[in-house]
């Protein structure tokens, strides 16, 4: 079964053309139903039945695994066996009635603007660091666009006399989003005073670069929001993702089409951008709570 799995993979990555971050979720909700299989002695593909399939995800369940996240797992369970049946690896797509469990809509982590501009306040942009902070974190805000999107940029990502970033989301899909001018501002200080000085006389296309003049990781931009928040005392669980969340919810509240917000967002599906609706809702309601007379 470990070597249909790479097969599966390396189809995913070669014809699907996903993103390294997926086939690393893939691979890894693969290994976990392929241990759960082993603790029961079931070595064989041809011997999973349903019956395994829907005692793996209640298992799941008994572990408190979310129903987002058990249905994420059971989304990749059904591409894989659907990947089998074609390649006649197996007789019958045992996933193919499994319904997936009810999605319970979780509102996101979402900073109100008092709290983003406190954030970004606080780097000093007198610093070599903190003048990259300051940039990739307005721009990122600006922008709404995902981690993975904003370490990767390269320098000709970027046109910042008309104010738009060009990346990649998920499946290599490229989109355009704009950014404003403080985002422009913030970038071109960095490029001008800072990234020279990170580059080192080095060779770089890529648009954040670390002390050593590498192109910035994820973990990095995830430690720098961390530092930042504890900096600016807000007691949030405050993430790279909490700025996508609030670039959605702050523009929406200010009126922006759902499909203009999706298309920013690089969001497939607009029932995904729809959840940002929900947190407006929401906040309605704990004002209507806090401040009518008669609540």
């Amino acid at each position: 079964m470990d070597t249909l799995i790479d097969e599966f993979l390396s189809y995913l990555s070669v014809e699907r053309g996903l993103s390294n971050n997926t086939l690393i979720s893939y691979k890894r909700d693969l290994r976990k139903f392929l241990n759960y299989l082993k603790a029961r002695r079931i070595a064989s593909i041809e011997k999973v039945s349903r019956h395994n399939v829907t005692s793996f995800m209640l298992d799941e369940k008994d572990k408190g695994l979310s129903a987002n996240s058990i249905s994420r797992e059971l989304a990749c369970l059904k591409s894989f066996f659907k990947f089998l049946l074609r390649e006649n690896k197996i007789k019958d797509n045992i996933t193919g009635v499994i319904e997936s469990p009810k999605l319970w809509k979780k509102l996101p982590d979402v900073l109100s603007l008092d709290e983003v501009e406190a954030i970004l306040k606080t780097p000093n942009i007198r610093d070599v660091a903190g003048a990259r902070d300051k940039a990739s974190i307005e721009l990122m805000y600006a922008t709404g666009m995902r981690v993975s999107e904003l370490v990767n940029l390269k320098m000709d990502d970027l046109n910042i006399k008309v104010g738009f970033a060009k990346c990649f989301g998920k499946g290599g899909k490229e989109r355009i989003v704009p950014f404003g001018r403080k985002a422009k501002e913030s970038i071109l200080r960095y490029l001008e005073k800072s990234r020279p000085r990170l580059l080192k006389k080095k060779v770089s296309n890529a648009l954040f670069l670390t002390r050593l003049g590498r192109a910035m990781s994820r973990q990095t931009f995830w430690k720098t929001i961390k530092k930042y928040t504890r900096e600016a005392r807000i007691k949030k669980n405050v993430t790279p993702h909490s700025l996508r969340h609030s670039f959605a919810t702050h523009i929406l509240e200010r009126g922006a089409d759902l499909r203009i917000v999706q298309e920013m967002l690089g969001h497939a599906d607009i029932s995904t951008t729809q959840i940002y609706t929900h947190v407006n809702k929401d906040r309605l309601k704990s004002i209507h709570k806090k401040f009518h007379p008669r609540p």
